[in-house]
């Protein structure tokens, strides 16, 4: 098959980016290592996704080169991998880069054996030679010499690197996870803390949503229990997420976050947005939104939140949760149903293009007064925030003439929509749509949307329609197609985590059904059976690759293990008696596995955390029960005002069939009851939304 022929059947857009380069790329393959072995050359494997700047730059400057692709092409077979479709290439090759390097990001450059040993790792390589970084032709021209005069040694070598990070890499030790460790995790954050601008550490700054997910929990547990509130993790969640929402990391016009901000104030992004990203954003702001939408009264006439005037200014987590729901079903939402990967940083190879402004494109559209008045609310300054004279726009208070804000905002989103767009990467990726079905339904709860419950409800459907056959999960699917990875341990997690969400939503049988199965298949295939508690991330029967790959740590999107035991809890509470005690069991030997993550690097045990003040809640279980929607209409809204972040809560008809958590669960004296139960002590049940409360409280 010829080199364009190749790529151009790939359900990744990345790939698709790549199919008309004059480089003889083939998809990561056993063909590809088969040449390599025909030939007797090296493998040159580039791993990037479809939204990387940087990726782009060294594919206009590299790889659409014909010199360079001659040399790439007669010494090399060359390997192009999109790391979102293969993350579970991506996470060996990643770890090799961070050893030998220590640094690691993308584009990734790896050259291999035809074993699939790495020998040399590497990120981006410019064209020339730049700030005592080699070229590309240079490293290229390095590794033929090598290859030719020292292949012995560069293949020894390379089995030595694989054998050495075999050694640096096993299950933690058992530790613990209990509300100690919670609470110390607490104060080593509020250590890394930025009091200035919220969030953690120094530039580059990233949205720490599973963080903020675990400080919200966190401090609604405490605020249930007796005596002082410490509001140490109040106040973090609370301060970083205004600083967020207000600084140019957020679009301040059509709502959603870019993947990180350059600096430590939020100012300037990297304006890849990532479905991952705003669907654990949309979560986080779901909740500080229901927590700051409670009123001091738990009266049966409390409105939900959003029900007031449209002429007021909304609550600032309310608005976020808002857009951004908004934003991933406007921009994000693909034909078939699913959520799309990724919007690109980068508008006909300028990075920011659509996004930055002038004050004189702000006269433009709005004209001399307003353009003024926007010019100071958004910081569009003649010198500009970003590159060119150009400002990214950020909200740093309320306006002082609300409507009139709604107005300019209008009409610079209405302005933008005419620039070019960024490409959107349109393959639908599973643990991403499990993540954004979550976040949807939650949303859909606090805000009362129900449309976000339905575009959460045909995402699952897709998924199940094309991406599960024969209990197995597929990686990703384009356009209705499945592609051809298989799912890795994040997919089976973050799906049944949706899955369970849809249920308690909708008390729908089938969702509870499917979610059971992906978590049996999980158990059965990717369990480290030498280490009970702990998981790898690609299943027993997959790929064989130079090293199983197995990180149980949190970074950008939540960790194959803890999305799975996150799920384990959650179904521990609506499973069947049989799988609910083995689930929590399960759930608690991988949480003694995740102790030593919690304790030194909380940053990154932010869904770990989450999960275990989930456990630690109980977890806490409501189960509605009345005989038509109207009779448990109060009660539900309590509970989905009061009930804490990880709760459980199920609605619908008593001793509904199909239903675990609503088994045993009758009328009150003919009247519509709400249930509480934490772990496995149950409440009486309460008869009125006052009563609810206060036991939800």
């Amino acid at each position: 098959m010829g080199m364009a022929q190749r790529l151009a059947e790939a359900t990744s857009p990345y790939l698709l980016q790549h199919a008309d380069n004059p480089v003889d790329w083939f998809p990561w393959s056993q063909e590809a290592f088969d040449e390599a072995r025909r030939r007797d050359v090296p493998v040159l494997l580039s791993v990037g996704y479809a939204a990387c700047h940087w990726c782009h730059v060294m594919a206009h400057e590299s790889f659409e080169d014909p010199e360079i692709a001659a040399v790439m092409n007669e010494h090399f077979v060359n390997i192009k991998v999109d790391r979102e479709e293969r993350p579970d290439v991506d996470a060996v090759y990643l770890e090799a880069t961070q050893a030998m390097t220590g640094q690691a990001g993308w584009p990734m450059t790896c050259i291999l054996t035809p074993e699939g040993e790495p020998f040399h790792c590497g990120t981006y390589y410019p064209s020339a030679p730049l700030h005592g970084m080699p070229s590309f032709r240079q490293l290229l021209d390095a590794v033929v010499r090598a290859w030719s005069e020292r292949g012995d040694e560069v293949r020894q070598g390379a089995a030595k690197v694989v054998e050495q990070l075999a050694g640096q890499r096993g299950a933690l030790p058992e530790s613990v996870l209990d509300a100690e460790v919670i609470a110390s995790a607490v104060q080593t954050l509020h250590g890394e803390f930025d009091s200035r601008t919220g969030g953690f550490g120094d530039s580059p700054k990233f949205p720490p949503s599973m963080v903020l997910e675990f400080l919200l929990r966190h401090d609604e547990r405490l605020a249930a229990g007796d005596g002082d509130r410490d509001t140490t993790a109040w106040d973090m969640a609370v301060a970083t997420c205004e600083a967020m929402a207000r600084g140019g990391i957020y679009d301040q016009l059509a709502g959603g976050f870019a993947r990180y901000s350059v600096d430590a104030d939020w100012v300037v992004p990297h304006f890849e947005k990532m479905l991952y990203d705003n669907a654990l954003l949309l979560r986080a702001y779901a909740h500080l939104a229901r927590r700051q939408s409670q009123a001091v009264s738990s009266s049966e006439e409390e409105a939900p939140p959003g029900s007031e005037s449209s002429e007021r200014v909304p609550v600032l987590a309310e608005r976020v949760t808002r857009e951004t729901a908004e934003f991933l079903l406007r921009e994000l939402r693909t034909p078939e149903g699913g959520f799309a990967a990724s919007l690109d940083a980068d508008t006909d190879g300028v990075e920011g293009l659509t996004y930055v402004w002038t004050p004189a494109q702000l006269r433009e559209v709005l004209g001399e007064a307003d353009a003024e008045w926007a010019a100071e609310l958004l910081a569009v300054t003649e010198a500009g925030t970003f590159e060119r004279g150009a400002s990214t726009l950020q909200l740093r208070h309320d306006p002082d003439d609300w409507q009139r804000w709604l107005r300019v905002r209008e009409s610079l989103h209405a302005a933008r929509l005419q620039r070019p767009q960024p490409a959107r990467d349109d393959k639908v990726v599973t643990a991403w749509n499990g993540m954004a079905i979550t976040a949807l339904v939650e949303a859909s709860s606090v805000l009362d949307e129900p449309e976000w419950l339905r575009a959460a409800e045909q995402a699952a459907t897709l998924l199940l329609e094309e991406h599960y056959s024969g209990g197995r999960l597929r990686r990703n699917s384009r356009a209705g197609t499945a592609g051809p990875a298989v799912g890795v341990l994040e997919d089976y997690g973050c799906l049944a985590e949706g899955l369970l969400s849809l249920h308690q939503a909708t008390s729908a049988q089938r969702w509870l059904e499917v979610a059971c199965e992906l978590l049996d298949t999980a158990l059965e295939q990717f369990a480290d059976t030498d280490n009970p508690g702990a998981f790898h991330d690609t299943a027993a029967d997959a790929e064989t690759l130079v090293r199983r790959p197995s990180d149980p740590t949190d970074n950008a999107s939540p960790s194959g293990a803890s999305s799975l035991t996150s799920a384990l809890v959650t179904a521990s509470a609506l499973a069947g008696e049989g799988r609910a005690l083995h689930y929590r069991q399960v759930a608690e030997r991988a949480f003694a596995r995740a102790g030593l993550i919690a304790q030194r690097a909380p940053r990154f045990a932010g869904h770990w955390l989450a999960a275990a003040e989930a456990l630690q809640h109980g977890p806490l279980q409501i189960a509605v029960a009345g005989d038509a929607d109207s009779d448990r209409a109060s009660l539900l809204r309590a509970t989905r005002r009061y009930a804490p972040g990880g709760a459980v809560a199920v609605a619908g008809q008593p001793e509904e069939t199909g239903v675990p958590l609503l088994k045993g669960r009758p009328l009150v004296d003919g009247a519509a009851a709400a249930y509480v139960c934490r772990g496995y002590v149950c409440d009486r049940p309460v008869t009125t939304a006052g009563e609810l409360v206060a036991a939800l409280r």
